[in-house]
């Protein structure tokens, strides 16, 4: 017979720490699997309302002007990352984005409707990418 029941607390200590170790073990893998097969981006495509309207290369520092559904933004392009420096929208919540750099990552300023992706080598090779205005 088992005195107060502290050899099951102790043994049910161990499986939660075993549990715990386990999902901080499998979230650790994830995080490198997606470090890992991160691609760098080559350009910045720049769509308004569903529309690819202009497409930079991320290597070449600029600052572009948006003009968007209601209002403006302005897009800075340096040391291969893109931010949203500015926006006359209320919230801004695309200003206070961190800059991204690698493929599939974006930005969005819902009110103006506009989204800023980063596209890869292929994606501009492919036709999906333009140098500078969509149809």
């Amino acid at each position: 017979m088992h005195k107060n029941g502290l050899d099951s607390t102790r043994r049910r200590r161990r499986q939660d720490v075993g549990l715990i170790l386990f999902f901080m073990f499998l979230a650790l893998s994830a995080w490198l699997c997606l470090r890992f097969f991160q691609r760098e981006g080559k350009m910045v495509q720049i769509s308004v309302e569903g529309t690819v309207t202009e497409c930079y290369p991320l290597g070449e520092d600029r600052t572009v002007e948006i003009a968007g559904a209601g209002g403006k933004n302005i897009l800075s392009i340096a040391g291969g990352c893109a931010s949203m420096t500015g926006a006359d929208c209320p919230d801004k919540i695309c200003v206070s984005h961190r800059e991204v750099r690698s493929v599939g990552e974006t930005i969005v300023c819902l009110p103006h409707k506009v989204v800023v992706e980063i596209v890869g080598e292929e994606d501009a090779d492919s036709g999906r990418a333009y140098d500078v205005m969509a149809q």
